[in-house]
Order: structure tokens, then sequence, then C-alpha cells
């Protein structure tokens, strides 16, 4: 590896230190309804959003509670020693990106079938301390 993207990689790692990713695949919800609770948690302190995702009357916001959590615990266990509750952790990113479609005949009249498409997504959620 060449010095310079030694350098690069380097201070890619150490911008990494203090952020923690969690992914959810396959989420069994279309995109768009996901979307809308993630837009309610983007850029939030973590208490804060486990609240609104725990009250929150959405399907979605089951498992992006969930997986909220995942992100803070993995935020935990990469920085060892330090408590999810003393420091201030904020949901930098959340994405959601479509995932397979499972497509599906409805009968419809007059012999005719109509496609369903039952959406999944993706779902990433970036955890960072507060500047």
């Amino acid at each position: 590896m060449g010095a310079r993207k030694k350098l690069a990689a380097d201070k890619r790692k150490e911008a990494m230190k203090s952020v923690a990713i969690a992914k959810l695949k396959d989420v069994p919800t279309s995109p768009r309804k996901m979307r809308q609770v993630a837009d309610n948690i983007r850029g939030l302190d973590v208490e804060k959003a486990l609240a609104i995702l725990r009250f929150h009357t959405r399907h979605a916001s089951k498992p992006m509670e969930k997986l909220l959590m995942s992100a803070v615990a993995n935020w935990e266990a990469k920085n060892e020693g330090q408590k999810a509750g003393d420091t201030k952790l904020v949901v930098r990113t959340v994405m959601v990106d479509e995932s397979t479609s499972l497509k599906r005949m409805l009968p419809a009249p007059q012999g005719r079938a109509y496609r369903m498409r039952k959406r999944s997504n993706h779902v990433t959620i970036i955890v960072d301390k507060a500047e």
C-alpha cells in the first residue's frame, strides 16, 4: 500500500472509532413507511429517539427501535468502559434503502390478474457522540 493510501485509510479508521453502525436487512415493510419513521428520529439524542419509537403508532417503529438499541450496544462494545447513558449519543444518519420485492398475482375482474408487490427494505443507523 502506498504512503498516501495508508494515510487516508488511517484517517478514515480514526474517524470511524467514535461511530457505531447497525444494519437491518430485508425488513418486510415498504421503504416509504419506514422512511416516515426514520425521519422522526434523524439527528436526535438516542434517549429521545428511543422514547419516540417506543410510543410511535407505526408498525415500522418496533424494528427501528430494536435496531437503534443494537447500534447503542455496538457503540458500547466499541468504546469499552463508557456507558451510552453517561455520554450524549446522537443518531447521525438513518438510511432506508429498497430491497427485493415479492411479486404476487392478485385476481382482478374479467379474468385478469394484477401484480401485487410486497416490498421490503434495508435500514442502516449510525450513532455518534455529540460534539
